[in-house]
């Protein structure tokens, strides 16, 4: 397929949906809501490659945070069509839209050499593990994210993210059919997270606390609030070993694994308190 028989332009809103829907399709199992707070997140930061009637060929997203940092996500185009120009363009129209940002992706394994072409090098991997809310609620001490105070616990999600999403943080905590969880210690924010409903089961993301006991007491807090025997999914940075292990200690089977890469340096973050990540698509 030539350049003259596509382009790549902004995505609508519209196709927001249907790239969600794709990425179901790739079994990336989206929560029921991404569509609509990945967009007004950052609804320039997203991009279709489309034929001459319209029609999408492909999407990409390159959201920024602040003038530093970007994520590119949604990565996906028609079968079909892999191989040609068109993931080129986008990737190309994805760089060109967040400049001179650093730049993080969660990339495929087999495709680390193609990012490697853009620029990109290897930080770790995250991988994806899967349990099964089997087990009886155990005692937890977290409270619900709702009462929580605000700003404190924004300040710790800077902390630990390294980039100030503060507007993207006040509608993932409430965005409908989720879960949230924090814990306070002397009255001081020491981790949250989030557990929002997905194609299949539930997502846990981010889950971000000061040592593993906090993100057991909020995990804990979390699978409280799930339907009993649902399926239940953690992006693990294996930066943290001790988050590998409590994935591993709870019975949690590795789905897959992603290839963490970065245009420039990696983010100085306190890896040891990024227990899972928020998603594979915003970093």
């Amino acid at each position: 397929m030539s350049n003259d028989s596509f382009s790549v332009r902004q995505m609508t809103r519209k196709e927001m949906d249907t790239a969600v829907d794709w990425a179901a399709k790739e079994g990336w199992n989206p929560g029921l809501h991404d569509a609509e707070l990945f967009y007004s997140w950052d609804s320039a930061g997203f991009f279709s490659a489309v034929d001459a009637q319209d029609n999408p060929l492909g999407f990409i997203s390159a959201v920024a945070y602040g003038s530093s940092y970007g994520f590119v996500g949604f990565f996906v185009v028609k079968p079909e069509l892999r191989g040609q120009r068109i993931g080129v363009e986008l990737g190309r129209a994805a760089l060109a839209r967040l400049g001179g940002r650093n730049i993080g992706i969660d990339g495929v394994l087999n495709k680390v050499k193609n990012y490697q072409a853009f620029g990109f090098r290897m930080a770790h991997k995250n991988s994806r593990y899967m349990g099964i809310n089997a087990e009886p609620p155990r005692p937890a001490y977290a409270q619900d994210i709702a009462a929580a105070p605000l700003a404190a616990l924004l300040d710790y999600d800077t902390h630990c993210f390294s980039e100030q999403r503060h507007n993207f943080i006040k509608s993932w905590i409430a965005q409908p059919e989720s879960a949230g969880a924090a814990l306070l210690r002397g009255g001081k924010i020491c981790g949250y997270g989030i557990a929002r409903k997905c194609r299949e089961g539930f997502k846990i993301g981010p889950l971000f606390a000061d040592d593993v006991r906090a993100a057991e007491e909020i995990l804990d807090s979390l699978l409280a609030k799930l339907p009993r025997q649902a399926r239940y999914f953690l992006d693990v940075p294996e930066t943290n070993s001790t988050a590998t292990a409590l994935a591993q200690t709870r019975g949690m089977t590795p789905v897959f694994s992603t290839a963490r890469m970065y245009s420039k340096q990696p983010p100085q973050i306190p890896a040891e308190k990024i227990f899972a990540i928020t998603s594979f698509e915003l970093g």
